[in-house]
């Protein structure tokens, strides 16, 4: 399996409410080809494919190493959790 290709992003491509900005996500899509797209926050029909996306991303980012707060600020993971309304 070829080894991921990284991306180096800047301030302006972070949301400070957790995840990527618009521009943050069009980057790491041209430099690696993937296809992220945006983080369900709204609200959804229950059994929907935004539903069973947040429902994915939720128990895969739960699962990741690390805290979702220190020092009383929430962390990345935090905000990202708190983003996408993981309870």
């Amino acid at each position: 399996m070829p080894k991921k290709k990284s991306v180096n992003l800047r301030k302006e491509h972070k949301s400070k409410t957790g995840g990527l900005t618009k521009k943050g996500r069009d980057k790491v899509n041209r430099e690696t080809g993937s296809k992220l797209k945006a983080p369900v926050t709204g609200k959804v029909k229950r059994g929907s494919k935004a539903a069973k996306r947040r429902k994915s991303f939720c128990a895969r980012m739960k699962g990741v190493k690390g805290a979702t707060s220190k020092g009383g600020k929430l962390t990345r993971k935090g905000l990202a959790l708190k983003k996408w309304k993981c309870n």
